[in-house]
This record gives structure tokens, C-alpha cells and sequence, in this order.
């Protein structure tokens, strides 16, 4: 599996985050398995080092479900060790008004069916064994979602800027706007190249009218400003724990001064965030003023306004 830790396995106590960490190791390009047979670790880390690689960054997660297989859990860490397998074990742990506090919130049932502050019990006794085995400990009962993801990406060795992919879309109003969208920015007070007879039929990737869109003293203005509020935002979104980001730029059409926008913007973010560009409407082409299906259905229409009904008297 490399030179680098690349098997975690995520155990602990119910409600204390193990579902949220793997879920985050997901997002930062872990294959995660939740509640995996303990039998099966071996077998399945072996798989992995039989795919060369595709299956380079590994998490499993184990904890009271697993049943009485969880004794066989230290033999189990044995075996990776001599197969030469570099794993590391994370126990998330929490104190019972914590967990007492999250499974009032969701309403769960306790995998250990008791009555809850006594399955919490037992299940702390239960889990002894494993937290002596485990490699670091993590206590998320005062941990928001953002702290618990830069923790995790501390020990992966991740920078926070990594954590967070960026997307930046262009679109046009007349389209609608998109559902996906975190930032929604309004270019259409921009000067319109479309009233430019010779960049009409050309978009905002050609360089014709993107020079004529950042030539304008109110361009430069409001890039300088969107681009300072930009800097603020994504680091503090990334610490609040936020995976993806997507920032729309609208236009009338989608096709001239929202693609300048957008493509400015994602160069300038991408210094420091991973980003990618998209442009939902620059490719629709404009209907005819009129066609012949067009034209037939409303000179029949014309027809029968002008048509005389005679009534009976």
C-alpha cells in the first residue's frame, strides 16, 4: 500500500463521529467501508495491494456492531503487521452527556438496544480492549464538524486548502438560475458585448471579447471587490468544514460577460484551492426571430382573427 500510512481503520464508541470522519475521509478521496467483518481486514487489504494502487487510500470502519468478532480485532492488526501493511487505528470517543446529547438529536437507536445512558456504559466497557490498540485517540465531545475535519487533515497530511474543491459556474438568467449554486454574482450591469455586431456570434472564451469586457474602468472596480470578498470567504468556509463550493456568474445569455467572469475568477481562486470551470449556457445558440413553422402557425392565427363569423339572427 506505499511508504506512507494508507489503511486507517475508524473505530470507537456509537455517536461520537465515526460516521461523520469517514464520510469526510470520502470527500478528501478515501475508499471508505463502513462496518466491515473484522474476518474480512485482511483479505480485503490484501485485494488492495492486489489493485496496484487504485485502491491506494483506504478507511474501514469498526466498532460494537461487529459483535463478538471484535476479540479477533487484535489479531487481526497482527496479521497486517506481518503482511508489512502500514495501517493506523483512529478510536473516536465522546463523554456520555455528549452522547447522550446526539442520540436525543437523532432519535437512533443504540446498536446495543439497552436503555441508552446504560448502552452507552456497557459499550465504553465493551470497547476497552479496542481503545488500548488504536494508534490515537480522538475526543469529539467539544469538536465542531470543521475542527473535526482539520484534525483529519492534519493527520492525513492534508492542507486545508485541499479540502475544499471549488466550483465556478457561468449560466444565463434567461435560462433560469442553478439549483446547485452557494454564490450567486449578477454581471448583467457589465457593458453587454452582444450589442457589438462583430463579437455577437463570438463568447467570452474568445479573447475579442474578453478584452472589451476588462477594458472597462467597471470591471477592474468589481473584479477588485469580488475578488477581495472571495479571499475572505474561502478559507473561512474551509475551516467551517464546507467540501465543495460553487459560485455562479450570471449574465442575459451565458455566453459573453458571466464566461469572462467565471474564467477570471477561477484563475485567480486557483492559487490557493483546487477549482473547476464550468459554462452551462455558453454553447446555446440564439432562435431565429422567425422560421418557417414559425411563421406558418402565426399567419394562420392572423387568418382566423381576421375571419368574419356570421352569427344567426
Amino acid at each position: 500500500m506505499g511508504a506512507k500510512t494508507s489503511l486507517y481503520i475508524i473505530t470507537g464508541l456509537s455517536g461520537a463521529g465515526k460516521s461523520q470522519a469517514l464520510k469526510i475521509l470520502e470527500d478528501l478521496g478515501f475508499f471508505c467501508v463502513d462496518n466491515i467483518p473484522v474476518e474480512l481486514v485482511p483479505r480485503f487489504a490484501d485485494l488492495c495491494q492486489q489493485m496496484r494502487g487504485k485502491l491506494e487510500h483506504v478507511a474501514l470502519g469498526i466498532d460494537i456492531r461487529a459483535g463478538k468478532s471484535l476479540e479477533q480485532l487484535g489479531a487481526v492488526l497482527d496479521d497486517l503487521t506481518a503482511k508489512k501493511i502500514l495501517y493506523k487505528t483512529l478510536y473516536f470517543t465522546a463523554n456520555d452527556e455528549t452522547l447522550l446529547q446526539r442520540y436525543s438529536e437523532t432519535r437512533r437507536r443504540h446498536p446495543l438496544g439497552k436503555r441508552l445512558l446504560d448502552a452507552i456504559r456497557t459499550e465504553r466497557r465493551m470497547m476497552d480492549k479496542v481503545q488500548t490498540l488504536s494508534d490515537q485517540e480522538i475526543d469529539t465531545s467539544f469538536l465542531t464538524l470543521g475542527e473535526l475535519k482539520e484534525i483529519l487533515a492534519t493527520e492525513l497530511s492534508i492542507s486545508k486548502t485541499d479540502a475544499m474543491t471549488v466550483a465556478v459556474m457561468s449560466f444565463g438568467y434567461k435560462y433560469g438560475l442553478p439549483i446547485d449554486a452557494d454564490l450567486v454574482f449578477d454581471v448583467r450591469f457589465l457593458p453587454n458585448p452582444n450589442y457589438v455586431h462583430e463579437l455577437r456570434a463570438l463568447t467570452g472564451k474568445n479573447i475579442p471579447v474578453k478584452a472589451y469586457v476588462q477594458k472597462q474602468n467597471l470591471y477592474k472596480e468589481f473584479f477588485q471587490k469580488i475578488s477581495g470578498l472571495i479571499d475572505f470567504l474561502l478559507p473561512n468556509y474551509c475551516t467551517e468544514g464546507k467540501s465543495y463550493l460553487t459560485i455562479a456568474v450570471g449574465c442575459t445569455g451565458g455566453r459573453h460577460r458571466s464566461v469572462v467572469v467565471a474564467e477570471h475568477l477561477a484563475g485567480h481562486i486557483r492559487a490557493n484551492f483546487p477549482v473547476q470551470i464550468f459554462h452551462r449556457d455558453v454553447d446555446r445558440r440564439r432562435l431565429p426571430r422567425s422560421s418557417p413553422s414559425n411563421s406558418g402557425i402565426i399567419g394562420n392565427l392572423r387568418k382566423l382573427s381576421s375571419h368574419k363569423v356570421s352569427r344567426p339572427r
